[in-house]
């Protein structure tokens, strides 16, 4: 019997879980990756690249107006999803 794949979001808390990070940083990086995904209309991250990341980035730090180091967080967390969950190169 086949399981079915694991949402996006599971696979980043696996991800997290694997690296050992702390349980606060898996919460952090799950929120901002989900925030990124409803910004961008629930497109899924692998239909999305650089132009996005930055996009929603901007919004943060021009809209939301979030501290240098909130944006930094926000950018781990996507770079993480791309890097470690979903395998893509990030150049």
């Amino acid at each position: 019997m086949e399981s079915k794949p694991k949402k996006l979001l599971d696979q980043v808390r696996d991800a997290v879980r694997l690296k050992h990070y702390s349980i606060r940083t898996e919460e952090a990086y799950v929120n901002w990756i989900k925030r990124s995904i409803q910004f961008h209309n629930l497109r899924h991250p692998s239909e999305m690249g650089a132009a996005e990341v930055q996009a929603f980035l901007t919004y943060l730090a021009v809209k939301e107006h979030v501290a240098a180091s909130t944006q930094n967080q926000a950018f781990s967390a996507l770079l993480f999803r791309y890097k470690e969950v979903l395998h893509q190169d990030t150049r």
